[in-house]
């Protein structure tokens, strides 16, 4: 019977549903079949391609047997979790491994598959062993946090010290010191009539209860696990203290109104923050727009270099004693020692038919007149040039 040519799968098969015969000549194979036996640890949730071990070099096996020897993972899992490099004899992730999903509680939890090759046959066994990491928080199952409706525990105003009012009920689905969980009271109503037991979570009273105690209790409660760095989970507690049913209904509903008026208070409250808080920046903004703009047109007007060209009225007359006529009539008057030989010239005026006339100068326009009848006649001692 040629073994070599059945994976190890087919043998086992073969084994089990042979003859005595068959079964003793497979028992002689095994028992000339090279092996060896290899085991690994890993943290669960490793990404895929992270690498598990060296095969090849645990087992003493180079890389070029490997790729003669045609070596391949055999397993019974439905799912394969490693890939095995023949190129580098490197055995790596192939899916994600969820150690709760892959064990549930069974600790520890592990799996394996065998590494064959052939010509000559070879079986090795490879073990992984999955180490938990605390990657899910507590789950609280009682009291059953609803949306919807409300749930309070009531306690009687003739409660003694150590009554029993509840207890908070909650699992971890990690394993080990990952699931070890504690209970801590974070904040209570009045928080010198109850407490948490660290390790059991029930809720008890730590004194009497008397009439002064108010009627609605609300406790906090926070369960924190074991693992690094530990996840939590909080769970709310209603207390009513009454003697009656009756009487805790009523409460029922108070503790309704009392959430609805917080919920609506807590969104006003930040809404009011929100506008307030865009207003303020809204100003600032504003503000330091307008400085940033007065302070460019300063510099603009500090560092120009165009001509100041000044400006005078349509009408502006000499008051320095200079002469009374407009700015738009210029003249000017040259003498010399020789009276004849004066020259009085003028200039023309910006518009050679228009003349603007004011009541205020009428004497100076008269002056004008008379100097000029004077220069035009013919016995003037000045010469018009």
């Amino acid at each position: 019977m040629d073994f070599g040519k059945y994976d190890y799968w087919t043998l086992r098969w073969r084994l089990g549903y042979g003859l005595t015969s068959r079964g003793i000549l497979f028992i002689i194979f095994l028992s000339h079949i090279a092996g060896g036996q290899i085991r690994y640890s890993i943290p669960e949730e490793m990404k895929k391609g992270s690498l598990i071990g060296n095969v090849a070099l645990d087992l003493g096996i180079s890389a070029q047997r490997l790729r003669s020897g045609r070596a391949r993972v055999v397993t019974g899992e439905s799912i394969q979790y490693t890939e095995l490099k023949t190129d580098k004899g490197t055995l790596v992730i192939n899916e994600r491994i969820d150690r709760e999903q892959l064990c549930a509680e069974v600790t520890p939890c592990s799996f394996s598959f065998d590494l064959i090759l052939e010509n000559p046959m070879e079986l090795h066994h490879v073990t992984v062993e999955i180490q938990d990491q605390n990657d899910n928080p507590p789950q609280v199952l009682y009291p059953v946090q609803t949306g919807g409706s409300l749930v309070a525990e009531m306690v009687p105003r003739s409660a003694d010290v150590g009554y029993l009012v509840t207890k908070v009920v909650a699992v971890d689905v990690d394993s080990g010191q990952n699931a070890w969980l504690s209970y801590k009271l974070q904040k209570a109503t009045d928080r010198a009539l109850f407490e948490v037991g660290l390790q059991n979570g029930e809720i008890r009273t730590i004194r009497q209860v008397t009439d002064k105690d108010a009627v609605k209790q609300r406790l906090t409660v926070i369960v924190e696990d074991n693992g690094q760095p530990s996840r939590s989970a909080t769970v709310i507690v209603n207390v009513v203290v009454a003697d009656s049913f009756p009487e805790v209904l009523s409460e029922f509903t108070d503790f309704t109104q009392d959430k609805e008026y917080n919920d609506n208070l807590t969104f006003y409250l930040v809404l009011a923050l929100a506008v307030v808080s865009f207003l303020f920046i809204t100003c600032l903004v504003v503000i330091i727009s307008v400085k940033i703009y007065r302070w460019r047109q300063s510099r603009i007007m500090c560092h120009s270099n165009l001509p100041v060209i000044p400006y005078y009225p349509p009408r502006y007359s000499d008051t320095l004693g200079t002469g009374t006529l407009q700015h738009v009539y210029n003249y000017e008057v040259c003498r010399t020692t020789d009276s004849r030989k004066s020259d009085c010239k003028f200039g023309g005026a910006g518009s050679q038919n228009v003349l603007i006339m004011d009541p205020g100068y009428t004497g100076t326009m008269q002056r004008i007149q008379s100097e000029k009848s004077i220069l035009d006649e013919p016995d003037s001692p000045l010469e018009v040039s």
